[in-house]
């Protein structure tokens, strides 16, 4: 399971039985292991720094699983979920699986069906913090870039030729290729094209943000 090398899993559970049991078939299993008691304890451990997912009970004392979903829901950084219950409650498990939960588990809990939603979120994770990496680097490059540069990013990735840039900043067309040459390279596009995509997803992260 080498995926699963800089994965934490996270289990949530007031049953200290429950936790321990579930650390050490995680730990056999490959993974990295860390429990919380409750909810607000595992929100105390926040900001989480490696991929990985949420083991996390419905019903415990003070927030539930399902309160804690819905707070995780607001999160950029946020796991994936697998729930786990000792209760077969139907309605309660399509609540979580439309909010996005990878899985629900009913206690108690077989090996194999364990690891493989634990697995499942994990990959979702990793997949989910490249993307997060990629974009927190793509806006760290777009910070290097001046004023001016900027001024020239945002007209190239609207389509608009040298020309018409040059007489909007009234400089000439020598001067915006050069600044459009430098832009290209500080964030790294080969293309007009990759140019677009960048202006597109700092749109929607900016959006996001607010």
């Amino acid at each position: 399971m080498g995926m699963t090398t800089n994965a934490v899993i996270h289990v949530v559970d007031d049953d200290d039985s429950v936790r321990e049991s579930l650390r050490r078939v995680l730990e056999l299993g490959g993974f990295d292991v860390r429990c919380h008691a409750s909810a607000g304890d595992f929100l105390m451990a926040w900001p989480l720094d490696a991929p990985g997912c949420v083991l996390l009970d419905v019903r415990m004392p003070g927030p539930s699983g399902l309160d804690l979903q819905l707070a995780l829901t607001h999160r950029h950084d946020a796991l994936p979920v697998v729930f786990m219950s000792g209760y077969g409650d139907i309605p309660m498990s399509v609540l979580a699986i439309k909010r996005g939960a990878v899985d629900f588990l009913t206690k108690p809990i077989e090996r194999e069906p364990l690891l493989a939603a634990v697995g499942t979120a994990v990959e979702r994770s990793q997949t989910l913090h490249a993307i997060d990496h990629r974009r927190r680097a793509v806006r760290e490059r777009f910070e290097t870039l001046t004023s001016r540069e900027r001024v020239v990013f945002e007209q190239v990735s609207a389509g608009r030729l040298n020309k018409q840039i040059a007489a909007t900043l009234c400089t000439c067309e020598r001067t915006v290729k050069a600044h459009r040459a430098n832009v290209m390279q500080k964030l790294g596009a080969h293309s007009v094209a990759e140019l677009v995509r960048i202006a597109i997803q700092l749109e929607a992260d900016a959006e996001a943000a607010v």
